[in-house]
Formats: structure tokens, C-alpha cells, sequence
């Protein structure tokens, strides 16, 4: 995990580096300072000696001017570091998340991957903070302050071998107690998040049902559940506090006593017992400090934990050595093809497919839910791999194709349509970076977009936002077409995508796509029988198999599944009339 982690500190090495080395001249500086102080009482102030006293002090002087000095440099490179590792951090999940396929997406929530990208890294990145600075600082200035001590008198220095240990056992104790609460915390703030996500994006749907008070419980409970395990590891953690005083207090008493009694037997000096109580409180805030810095890491451990899973998560989908970078044509294949989610020949959602489908071909695809339509068209640019069999594309396995080169030549318009935050000619321009203004007006013709654009005030320039929010859903499903048709793919998939628009528009486009796109390849996923009627041929899947492949009316003479939904939507058109 460390070794995972120290790969995101990157062009910041000198920054982690430099940070140490001030915080240990910043320590020795501190170190000096009572040891000058010893000498100022016992050699200045008891001999009346004012040019000990004003030599002593400008040294002192010049010391806390230089620990000030180390000590803000070493802040300023320790803040440098520790931003740039969770920049890195950052960045490397989120272009990790980008290769993911579709399935390593599965394996993590949206929620989740948000979560590790905020609560997560920021927890990282203040114990990456406290851990080059305080943890440098304090063993540092333990161990100088020690050798201080044991140098003034090396009885008194016993009392700290003692109190060492029994703050070590106290410590460990509390880590291993603290860390796996906190570990189910973070998970927990997985299903916040989630539930956050889910209010937000559904606000329309929870209003429209009245749930208002049913989210509010339900944000409530899993609420209550991060406050109840983050009160039970706090409260173990607080225990560090009280042992720490605790020490403090008895390692300064027991100090005071017995060089008290140093100094009437004249074995020790004024200054002296001064120099070590001030060295007996930096070793015990040394101590403190490095309690800190364990409560942070066992806060933070369970967060690191979960950002190396996720970048060390590798995508099942990759190129093979040499790939091909050219598709020369839209034929597609299906071999003898079988697919399960969960990669387990027993679970499969499709069994044993055969389909043959020509460059230019219009294809509809009718089934019930479940039925696994959109499971079958996935596997054509490659978003999942077959379980068993082949998915060739211009008579190339797809295994065999360079990802973006496939991808590139493959457009979908998926279910779930997704437009962002911009104008529409940004939206648009995902199709084609590039694209001129003519180039995108041609594409919103096809796809019956043109007129409703520009009827908007600002036209092409209009902003769309987040989600599409502010368009109707058939708006938003011909401008996510016509961003598909912008690409010019070999490769056209629409997957439901023409359900919230009329009969006529659904028409319209159908015919835009013969005329004006012949050579491209047409993959029409239903649920209207119309939508597809006018197709080269229809495929009919049931719980994932193939039930039936033909034209319209040969299918509605052999196939019982078509010619059942046929006539409902027939008879259920006739009764609305």
C-alpha cells in the first residue's frame, strides 16, 4: 500500500525532501535553546555577569530566528508536498476510472468512487502532511532532547525509560482498538453519499410522490450510523489526551522533586533543572505530537486502503499487442455468443446468439424487459467482453481492435441519455471536436433536433444543464442522437433511444437515416413495433436467446412473441382512438 501510495508523490520529491531537512535544523534549533538558557541563568544571571547575559542572548536571539525561519519554510514546502499528493492521488483515480470497462465500474458505486476521490484523499493527504513534518519533528527532537538530558544528568533521564513504555503500550492499545471502526465508518459514508446522490438526481420523482419525509428518514439512519461509529472511535481515541497529561504531569513531578533535592545536595544547578524541565516538556510534546500523527494514520488508514483498491483495480478490457487500428466496414457477427455479468458460465444473460448483420443494414431488436437487449449491443464496441464465442466487426474479432479505434467507429445512444453542463453546440461537439456549425446543424436535422433549437432564444448557444434538466426528454434524446450521428460511425446503436419522442418525429428519423446515412449500420432497439417495422430484419430475443430473425411481415406469419406485441399495440392503439 505505501509503495502504491509514494508512486503519486511524483514532481513533488523535492518538496518531501526539503520539508524534513528544515523541520530537523527547525528542531535543533529548539534543542539549543534551553541549553543556552542553562548557561544564561547559571554563567549570566547568578554571576551577574551582563556580557555573558548579552552574548547568551544574542545567541538566543539569533536561534529563534532561525528555528522561525525553518520552521515556516518547512510548513511552506510540507503544504507544497501534501497538496501535490492529493492532486496526483486525484488525478490517478479519476484517469484510473477512465479506463475502467463497464464492469470494474460495476464492482464500484458511483458514490463510492466519489468518496474516494474527497473524503478519502483528504484524509490521506493530512496525515501525508502531519507524517513528513510532525513525524519528522518529533522522533528528531525526542531523541536530541534524550541525549540533552542524559548529557545534564543521566539519573533523571531514567524516569523517562520508564514512562517511554507505558506510553507505547497505551498508544498501541488505542490504534488497534480505534482503526477498525473507523475502517466501517468510511464505508458508511459510501451509502450517504449514495443516498445523496440518488435524492438529488431523483428530486422530481420523490416531490412528484410526496417521499420527502421517507428520504429524510432514510438520510437520518445512515446518518446516525456514521455518528455512531465515529462517537465510538472518537471516544477511544480521546483516551490519548488523558494518558498523555497524565505523563506530562508525573514525568514533571517526579523531575521536580528529585532535582530539587539535586540542587540542595549541589549536584545539579538552577539552570540546569531549568534546561531539563524544558527538555522534559519537549520529549513529552514530542510524544503528543507523535500520538497525533498515529490518531491521523488510523483515521486515514482505512481511507488509503480504499484508494490503492481502487488504483490497483485493473480493467478487464485491454488492447492486445499490435492492434488493429482500422474498421473497414460495419459488418457485425455474432458467434455462437454467450455473456454473463458475473463471468460465470452457469449466470449468463445470453446463450449461445448467432446473427449475422451486412455494412448498411437496418436491424431492429424487439424482446420484453429482460430480455437482454441492451446486453447484446454492448458487446459490439467492446463495453463488455463475450463470455463465449465471438463479436466480429468488419469480419475482425473486436478483441482484436484498438479500443478508441473501435469505439470511434461504434456510436450508441444508450437508455440512460446524458447530456452536461454547457451549451448544446459543447454537447454536440462530443461527437466531433472539431465540428463546424454546419456539420452539427446537419446532424440535428437528421435527427429532427434543428427546429426545437431554434426556437430557443440563444439557439445552438443555448446552456444546457447539469443532466439536461432544462430540455424535455425527447429534446434530450434527439440531441444525444445527434451527437451519435456526428461522429459518423460505421456503427449507428440506438438503444431505446427514440421512446419519449412521437410516432411521427420516430418516423421522420428513421427515414432521415436511410436517405441520407445508407452505408451506415443500423441497430434500432424498441419498444414500438413501428420504430422497427421498416427494418432489413427484426430480431426477436427472449431471456436471452434468439426467438425469431426476419422482416415485419414474415414475422408476424411465424413468430408468436412479435405477433403478440403487435397486436396489443395495435388494439391498444384502436381502443385510444
Amino acid at each position: 500500500m505505501i509503495k502504491e501510495l509514494a508512486k503519486q508523490i511524483k514532481e513533488y520529491k523535492k518538496y518531501v525532501i526539503l520539508s524534513p531537512i528544515f523541520v530537523a535544523l527547525e528542531s535543533v534549533m529548539e534543542i539549543i535553546i534551553p541549553f543556552l538558557m542553562s548557561y544564561l541563568i547559571d554563567d549570566g544571571i547568578n554571576k551577574n555577569d551582563l556580557s555573558a547575559i548579552y552574548r547568551i542572548g544574542i545567541i538566543l536571539i539569533v536561534c529563534a530566528i532561525a528555528s522561525l525561519i525553518f520552521g515556516i519554510l518547512s510548513g511552506v514546502f510540507c503544504a507544497k508536498a501534501s497538496s501535490g499528493f492529493a492532486k496526483n492521488l486525484r488525478k490517478s483515480m479519476f484517469y484510473k476510472v477512465q479506463d475502467f470497462s463497464f464492469s470494474n465500474i460495476d464492482k464500484f458505486s458511483t458514490a463510492s468512487i466519489i468518496t474516494r476521490h474527497t473524503t478519502d484523499v483528504t484524509n490521506v493527504q493530512m496525515a501525508f502532511q502531519m507524517i513528513i513534518r510532525t513525524a519528522i519533528k518529533a522522533p528528531f527532537t525526542l531523541l536530541f532532547a534524550f541525549i540533552m538530558v542524559l548529557t545534564i544528568n543521566p539519573r533523571l533521564a531514567l524516569i523517562f525509560l520508564v514512562m517511554v513504555p507505558f506510553l507505547g503500550i497505551g498508544l498501541y492499545l488505542i490504534a488497534t482498538k480505534a482503526h477498525p471502526i473507523f475502517e466501517k465508518t468510511f464505508k458508511t459514508y459510501d451509502d450517504l453519499n449514495n443516498t445523496v446522490e440518488e435524492n438529488v438526481r431523483g428530486i422530481r420523482v420523490v416531490k412528484s410522490y410526496v417521499t420527502e419525509n421517507d428520504e429524510i428518514k432514510k438520510f437520518n439512519r445512515i446518518s446516525k450510523k456514521i455518528y455512531d461509529n465515529f462517537s465510538k472511535a472518537e471516544k477511544i481515541v480521546s483516551l490519548n489526551s488523558p494518558l498523555m497529561q497524565f505523563s506530562v504531569d508525573v514525568v514533571i513531578i517526579l523531575i521536580s522533586l528529585i532535582g530539587g533535592i539535586l540542587i540542595i545536595n549541589n549536584n545539579l544547578t538552577t539552570g540546569e533543572l531549568t534546561s531539563l524541565i524544558s527538555y522534559t516538556m519537549q520529549i513529552l510534546m514530542s510524544l503528543m505530537m507523535f500520538s497525533m500523527v498515529l490518531v491521523m494514520i488510523m483515521i486515514s488508514r482505512a481511507s488509503a486502503e480504499r484508494i490503492v483498491e481502487l488504483l490497483k483495480e485493473e480493467s478487464n478490457l485491454k488492447n492486445k499487442e499490435n492492434p488493429i487500428e482500422e474498421v473497414k466496414n460495419g459488418d457485425i457477427t455474432f458467434e455462437n455468443v454467450s455473456f454473463s455479468y458475473v463471468e460465470d458460465k452457469n449466470k449468463t444473460c445470453l446463450k449461445d446468439v448467432n446473427i449475422d448483420i451486412k455494412s448498411g443494414e437496418t436491424v431492429g431488436i424487439i424482446g420484453g424487459t429482460g430480455s437482454s437487449k441492451t446486453s447484446l449491443v454492448q458487446l459490439i464496441p467492446r463495453l463488455y467482453d463475450v463470455t463465449e464465442g465471438k463479436v466480429k466487426v468488419g469480419g475482425v474479432d473486436v478483441r482484436d481492435y484498438d479500443l478508441k479505434a473501435l469505439r470511434n467507429q461504434v456510436a450508441m445512444v444508450l437508455q440512460k441519455n446524458v447530456l452536461f453542463s454547457g451549451t448544446i453546440k459543447e454537447n454536440l461537439r462530443w461527437g466531433k471536436a472539431d465540428a463546424t456549425d454546419e456539420e452539427m446543424i446537419n446532424a440535428c436535422k437528421l435527427a429532427q433536433a434543428d427546429e426545437f433549437i431554434r426556437n430557443f432564444p440563444d439557439g445552438y448557444d443555448t446552456y444546457i444543464e447539469q443532466g439536461g434538466t432544462n430540455v424535455s426528454g425527447g429534446q434530450k434524446q434527439r440531441l444525444c442522437i445527434a451527437r451519435a450521428i456526428l461522429k459518423s460511425p460505421k456503427i449507428l446503436i440506438l438503444d431505446d433511444s427514440t421512446s419519449a419522442v412521437d410516432t411521427k418525429t420516430d418516423s421522420l428519423i428513421r427515414k432521415a437515416f436511410r436517405e441520407e446515412i445508407p452505408n451506415t449500420t443500423k441497430i434500432i432497439i424498441a419498444q414500438r413495433i413501428s420504430s422497427v417495422e421498416d427494418a432489413d430484419k427484426i430480431i426477436v430475443l427472449d431471456n436471452g436467446k434468439i426467438n425469431g430473425i426476419g422482416k415485419h411481415e414474415e414475422l408476424l406469419k411465424t413468430n408468436e412473441i412479435y405477433k403478440d406485441v403487435y397486436t396489443s399495440q395495435v388494439k391498444g392503439g384502436n381502443e385510444n382512438e
